[in-house]
């Protein structure tokens, strides 16, 4: 396939590209993966702007419905909120022009959105190929399903916030920057599980959101000392996306801590993946 895709030193052909994926979704899409670390920095350029045009077209397919980013609303009075004035004002024209009654007067608030999500990705394995293009296209529905209200955290020994938690942000490129970001991780160290989910609780509890869910992608194998179980606990809701053929570890723990669990095949089910497990 790559003899197809790229014949020349630094060539990218689309239409060998578009018939491999017609044939293979996935293998097209881990060689597409594969191809945005290539040594030639034209193949690796123009790699990088198709994956993020394709990887974002592909995450749509699970992404029927998006997060309300909130917008203002009337609300009765409550502390925090700014007075509605024209509510006052047609209050106190209904009380005939004297001092309106407290339970008439309201406030101008920002309604919640209905869902935030925070992404887990764990870089300590191999970030070619299936995986990279996997956690490629989790942070692309991520971004598609809660516009606004969204994180994506990777994490290995160590844990690199790769878009924080920014209610009032709605992502203005439909992911793109985002999508770049998850293709240019690179793997190596140790599996600090507990750290990540305490991070993921952490940007989860930054959101407005009536619900909040983080996702784990990974195979949940903790190599690093830390109460995992407990940090899954600190999560308001739990997913846990592995592997298919490596899934012990996760089903372990969502069945200690209460957790969702699903998996993967290849990069592209994981649209579909995040709508059945998210709604």
């Amino acid at each position: 396939m790559f003899e197809r895709v790229s014949p020349e030193v630094g060539e990218f052909d689309e239409g060998a590209f578009d018939e491999a994926m017609a044939a293979d979704p996935d293998a097209a899409l881990g060689l597409l993966a594969t191809l945005t670390a290539a040594v030639d920095e034209r193949l690796r350029a123009r790699a990088r702007e198709v994956a993020r045009t394709v990887i974002i077209a592909a995450a749509r397919s699970g992404s029927p419905r998006r997060g309300r980013p909130g917008r203002l609303v009337s609300a009765p009075l409550a502390p925090g909120g700014d007075l509605d004035v024209d509510a006052a004002v047609e209050a106190r024209v209904a009380a005939g022009g004297g001092r309106p009654a407290v339970e008439d007067l309201r406030v101008i608030e920002l309604e919640r959105p209905d869902l935030s999500l925070c992404l887990l990705i764990d870089r300590s394995g191999s970030m070619r190929g299936d995986a990279l293009a996997t956690a490629a296209m989790a942070a692309a529905a991520v971004a598609l399903r809660a516009t606004g209200e969204h994180a994506v955290v990777a994490f290995a020994n160590d844990v690199e916030v790769l878009r924080p938690m920014a209610p009032a942000a709605p992502t203005p490129d439909g992911g793109a920057a985002l999508v770049d970001a998850v293709l240019g991780l690179r793997g190596h160290g140790t599996t600090d599980v507990a750290a990540a989910l305490l991070a993921c609780a952490q940007q989860l509890g930054r959101s407005r959101a009536g619900r909040r869910v983080g996702i784990v992608l990974s195979d949940c194998r903790s190599t690093e000392p830390g109460d995992v179980v407990a940090a899954a606990a600190s999560v308001d809701e739990l997913v846990i996306i592995a592997p298919r053929d490596d899934d012990v570890a996760a089903r372990e723990l969502a069945a200690a801590s209460g957790a969702r669990v699903a998996t993967w095949a290849g990069p592209s089910e994981i649209p579909a993946v995040l709508r059945d497990v998210v709604g």
